[in-house]
């Protein structure tokens, strides 16, 4: 099961409460205050793990608590400190919080980790308010208490590719054909319920991550078919690669639902649809000559087409190869 947004209550450890104590041996009948401090809260931490791929493993925990400190004692000993709790999330997880609206963290790269949540402090001991005036005091802090939050987690998937287009234009085709992801294909619509990742690999070492989006329709913003729900994995995409089917079963226009996905990218954000893009017609191998093609060239002037086949491979390596060429250009355009 794909879950990719979840709310959850968080709350750090609190902190132990300091001793009131005083020493008693044999001998030495009012050696003084020796209460300990008490042990600090565990905190929530937060940590990018790449095993991860959902937020499934919030969907039936929503209240998540660190350890407490632990009192302190007597002799000066302080009390052990509590646990902290650390959170596995997929990379590419935005933490929100809820109450002040506010983005706390983007936990976009394997291995990161913040601690959202930090716990209390623990109380010190009567041995610290032991003064001239005072030699006995009867008095020890508190603990406090660790930090509560209420937390919205929204994961938008890390990969380098978008595949985008109708349903039925091919996409999971083309994404079995290039890497070792599996998605369900089939001859009818929306085979396709969730987002797939696949990782393609190039000959030289060289390596690009595919996201799958489920097939778009006309309407998709008023939630029409799939909706809009899983467009926000590709924001986080450098290309994006419209599919067109050639030969649509449905008889339409392959140039009028380019347009149509067009029009549903720049609806839900003008800035997913001002990303690079290219647009591979599929499905060529069904062609006897090119009618098909010369048209789509008339009725798209100025588009640059990569004409390909995800079932025979036909034009699959010269797209990768143009992906991976406008990918190595966009990092050595970065900022060192």
């Amino acid at each position: 099961m794909f879950i990719d947004e979840a709310e959850i209550h968080i709350k750090a450890g609190d902190g132990g409460a300091g001793s009131v104590s005083f020493r008693r041996e044999k001998f030495i009948p009012k050696g003084g205050p020796d209460g300990g401090d008490g042990g600090n809260g565990g905190s929530v931490i937060f940590v990018a793990d790449s095993s991860k791929d959902t937020l499934l493993d919030f969907s039936g925990k929503h209240h998540w608590k660190a350890e407490r400190g632990e009192a302190g004692m007597a002799k000066k000993m302080y009390g052990k400190h509590g646990e902290d709790l650390i959170i596995p999330v997929p990379p590419g997880t935005l933490i929100y919080d809820t109450e002040h609206n506010i983005l706390i963290a983007d936990l976009n790269e394997p291995g990161r980790k913040l601690s959202i949540a930090r716990g209390g402090k623990g109380g010190r001991g009567n041995f610290h308010f032991k003064s001239s005036t005072n030699q006995a005091p009867r008095y020890a802090e508190p603990g406090t208490e660790g930090q509560e939050r209420k937390l919205k987690l929204e994961l938008k998937l890390i990969a380098d590719v978008g595949l985008v287009g109708m349903p039925n234009a091919g996409k999971s085709t083309l994404l079995r054909c290039i890497s070792a992801a599996r998605p369900k294909v089939a001859d009818y619509p929306f085979t396709t319920l969730e987002p797939q990742l696949g990782i393609v690999e190039l000959i030289g070492d060289r390596r690009m991550v595919f996201a799958d989006i489920p097939g778009l329709i006309e309407g998709a913003q008023q939630g029409a078919g799939l909706g809009v729900a899983f467009l926000k994995h590709i924001e986080r995409t450098k290309v994006i690669v419209h599919m067109l089917d050639l030969y649509p079963s449905d008889n339409s226009n392959p140039a009028d639902n380019y347009r149509t996905i067009r029009k549903e990218l720049e609806a839900f954000s003008p800035l997913l649809a001002e990303k690079r893009e290219i647009v591979a017609p599929n499905k060529i191998d069904l062609s006897i000559d090119d009618e098909a093609l010369d048209q789509l060239r008339l009725d798209l002037p100025g588009v640059e087409l990569f004409p390909i086949s995800g079932a025979s491979r036909a034009g699959v390596e010269k797209l990768l190869e143009t992906l991976w060429g406008i990918l190595k250009e966009m990092k050595d355009a970065e900022p060192a």
